[in-house]
């Protein structure tokens, strides 16, 4: 199970200054099905495929290793739009044991940054108190799913 917050940033400016000190993976992903959701991704020089539930606050999340080979086969069968961002793992501060996934967009969506936090229960979701430089909480807009970003014709408002 997936339990996770996703927040809008503003802009580069909005970020804590020392972002770039913390631990950092190349993402590309692409889809193989939005209904339900099947991605490939290659996080630097791993690849997975994942199968992901309905819902937004929280999903049932599944994922198997791949090949370079498997995921070069498949990546030739996605719909869509392949997103590539650079996620940084930032601590959350005052809450050690959480991580902020902050995604910054390349590609069609440069300029988009979001951050997303994985939470172990429900209650730790709903009572986080998030930074100050967070922006908007999308999470319930499902908006800026990535599965969503896929799609060409999708428009972020």
């Amino acid at each position: 199970m997936e339990i996770e917050r996703k927040y809008r940033i503003g802009r580069l400016a909005d970020l804590p200054k020392h972002y770039t000190s913390f631990p950092c993976h190349a993402i590309e992903q692409a889809y193989l099905c939005t209904d339900p959701v099947i991605r490939i991704r290659r996080e630097d020089e791993s690849y997975y495929l994942t199968y992901k539930g309905k819902g937004l606050l929280a999903r049932e999340e599944y994922n198997l290793p791949l090949t370079k080979e498997s995921y070069d086969h498949l990546l030739k069968k996605a719909d869509g739009i392949i997103l590539t961002k650079t996620r940084w793992l930032l601590p959350a501060e005052g809450n050690e044991d959480l991580t902020i996934e902050l995604d910054i967009f390349e590609g069609v969506y440069k300029g988009l940054i979001l951050a997303e936090v994985e939470f172990p229960t429900l209650e730790a979701a709903q009572t986080f108190s998030p930074p100050s430089w967070f922006g908007e909480d999308v999470t319930f807009s499902g908006q800026y799913q990535n599965s969503r970003l896929s799609d060409p014709t999708h428009k972020l408002q």
